[in-house]
């Protein structure tokens, strides 16, 4: 791997680029952008850059990793001393943690001891140490004052990269002390190379690449799980079959079921994703319910105004058919915002249930003001 191979981020590694060929990289970056569009793989490969022994291509227009010298092999063996990846999990192994399970902020303990107290460690090995904090839109208040004095004095030697899906989760003092790079969606013709490569359908592929919305790592999980026989792409169908001609009667069944959905997705997900908490799957399999409906809601407006541009669930466009002939396109896109919305709740800890009956229980409604006009 090196920063070659990652595609579709040529602005952030072009900017990263500039600033390492007057040798003036920046101590702090925020590397922004949704799920799963590699922030994460240009962060580790510029990480290995940073470290590398003997670059490459420093004297033309594209600098890299020459990916044989010793910082390189221990980076890519996962044991380089002076580079280091802080994320939640690691609460286990600070010196209070044993046996307490991940919360779902970022804790003040794991920033101030895989992160402040090491800042402090001279390279091993290389000139430079390197960090890189996933998740940084869930650090707190108190986690993020605890990082100012790192962000603002780091010593010469220190790299500090954040990750972060919501910028407006930072706080101003933080945005202000790191070089933000903006990292955009996926082309979609990347996602579905990537998606049929993997050994998918062509249709379960267009669909993940679709539903995605730019993010290839998000359609990749999503398709590892259909391929190991979660049945997603079966589930997804069930549930677009089911909200076309759904009465209100059956919005709290429907809901239950998406739940239950959500929880055997997430079992799912555990055996592939041992790493990440069992609570984080089980938000990320309650996102990805959500994101099938926002995505046959979405569908509907298309059928209304856009009716050239391929529908989401192109597999489907019988149930996409009758659930238009419910919906306007107004009231279409009022759900959509109200999909976006609960899931700005999901963000926000509210109970996974109360999330799928609001939703449903107000399209229900909306669909009957609409038979009734």
């Amino acid at each position: 791997m090196s920063l070659k191979d990652v595609f579709c981020q040529d602005r952030a590694i072009g900017i990263l680029q500039r600033g390492l060929a007057v040798d003036r990289p920046a101590h702090a970056y925020i590397f922004a952008g949704l799920e799963g569009v590699g922030k994460y793989k240009t962060a580790r490969e510029w990480a290995k850059l940073l470290l590398c022994q003997n670059p490459q291509g420093k004297s033309d227009s594209f600098a890299d990793s020459c990916g044989s010298c010793e910082s390189c092999t221990l980076l890519e063996a996962g044991s380089h001393p002076d580079y280091a990846h802080v994320y939640k999990e690691l609460l286990e192994y600070t010196r209070e943690g044993k046996g307490k399970k991940p919360p779902l902020d970022l804790p003040i303990d794991v920033i101030r001891e895989f992160l402040i107290e090491q800042v402090a460690i001279r390279p091993g090995l290389a000139r430079r140490r390197v960090f890189v904090l996933s998740e940084a839109e869930k650090l707190n208040a108190n986690s993020q004052n605890a990082l100012l004095k790192v962000l603002e004095e780091p010593p010469p030697y220190c790299t500090i990269i954040l990750l972060c899906t919501r910028l407006e989760q930072l706080l101003p003092t933080t945005r202000s002390r790191c070089q933000i790079l903006r990292f955009g969606p996926v082309e979609d013709g990347r996602i579905l190379a990537q998606l049929t490569g993997m050994g998918l359908g062509a249709g379960e592929a267009a669909f993940f690449a679709r539903l995605a919305q730019g993010s290839l790592g998000l359609a990749c999980q999503w398709a590892r799980l259909q391929l190991e026989g979660a049945g997603l792409f079966e589930i997804k169908r069930d549930i677009v079959a089911s909200l076309a001609g759904y009465k209100l009667a059956e919005a709290l069944g429907l809901a239950e079921r998406l739940q239950e959905n959500a929880k055997a997705v997430a079992t799912s997900w555990a055996a592939l994703d041992k790493a990440t908490s069992k609570s984080d799957l089980t938000r990320r399999a309650t996102k990805t319910m959500l994101q099938i409906v926002i995505a046959a809601l979405r569908d509907v407006t298309i059928v209304h105004l856009a009716a050239d541009r391929p529908l989401i669930n192109a597999d489907q466009p019988e149930p996409i058919a009758k659930l238009a002939r419910r919906l306007d396109a107004d009231r279409a896109l009022d759900m959509v915002r109200e999909g976006y919305e609960m899931l700005r709740w999901l963000e926000d800890n509210v109970n996974e249930r109360l999330i799928f009956e609001r939703l449903l229980l107000r399209l229900a409604r909306t669909a009957i003001m609409a038979a009734q006009d």
